[in-house]
């Protein structure tokens, strides 16, 4: 059963969302921004325990609270880990009043008719069962739109609903992304097609279905408007998509009810050489400004 007050948080608190969930392939990369270079460790245990420290880091930093950071999306090692000696779902909660999601995503297909599809998630009924019973609120899921291919956009706006659904049937609330590429040479055309198949899945969810959605900031300012209003839309945030926070964060003050949900643009500043001092002054300048321009709209 969805959790009354994570509920309210999520459809009425101001803030952002902090998207913790960098999996295996995209671990190395964030270490290595963080300062962490690939001879520094050996194997995928020791990647990950590096990775669970630096989140640590951030979930115990003083300006991570959900003043502003209303909620965190984790990948599932980070969710069965612990935070000073408490589980992350139950700490984050608990502690810093931040609502935790989870990614559940196995990343993704090849690319076909301009889109990359999720793979399979033949174990994803147990994961969601495991999840409900950790106190995670909600789930994440990404795919990625290339090109305005109108069957590309519809084979992943169709998968994402079905999941969602899926994910809705244990009691979660599903984050639907359908990630439309920065690069995109047709990105304007593939935001259009996918806001109308968006909708359309919308008007067919049962009544009182709620989703969120997490969209690539849109070419056109307010141009998902209206499914930032639509009845079974709890919240609409943002990715960064691979801009630079400064301009992810200009741009999304410009989209009125978005809010965001970076992940590298929330940590580009953090280096592993900080001290304690500096490394919670860099995230906490970081949070104000991607919480400014999540509730200060242009």
């Amino acid at each position: 059963m969805t959790d009354a007050k994570m509920m309210a948080q999520m459809t009425s608190g101001e803030g952002f969302i902090a998207a913790l969930d960098q999996s295996g392939g995209s671990t190395p990369g964030a270490l290595r921004l963080y300062g962490i270079a690939e001879s520094d460790y050996s194997g995928d245990e020791e990647m990950f325990r590096l990775m669970h420290e630096m989140r640590v880091r951030i979930m115990t930093a003083s300006a991570f609270s959900g003043d502003k950071v209303i909620g965190a999306i984790l990948f599932e090692k980070t969710m069965d880990g612990e935070a000073k000696g408490k589980p992350v779902p139950d700490y984050l909660w608990e502690d810093r009043g931040v609502v935790p999601f989870l990614k559940i995503d196995k990343g993704l297909a090849a690319e076909e008719n301009g889109v990359q599809v999720m793979k399979p998630m033949p174990d994803l009924d147990a994961l969601l069962a495991r999840a409900a019973k950790k106190g995670i609120f909600g789930t994440k899921m990404r795919s990625v739109i290339a090109h305005a291919d109108k069957a590309g956009i519809a084979a992943v706006v169709k998968q994402q609903f079905e999941v969602g659904r899926q994910i809705l049937g244990h009691g979660l609330i599903p984050i639907i992304e359908p990630e439309v590429s920065i690069k995109s040479p047709t990105k304007e055309e593939a935001e259009a097609i996918l806001r109308d198949e968006i909708a359309r899945e919308l008007e067919a969810l049962p009544a009182g279905q709620k989703v969120m959605l997490k969209l690539t900031i849109p070419t056109v300012a307010d141009f998902y408007k209206p499914l930032v209003a639509h009845k079974a839309v709890i919240r609409v945030v943002a990715l960064s998509g691979g801009y630079s926070r400064a301009d992810a964060c200009e741009k999304l003050s410009r989209n009125h009810g978005m809010i965001a949900s970076f992940s590298r643009a929330l940590t580009e500043d953090l280096r592993v050489t900080m001290n304690d001092v500096e490394f919670d002054a860099s995230l906490a300048r970081t949070i104000d400004q991607i919480y400014t321009a999540s509730v200060v709209k242009a």
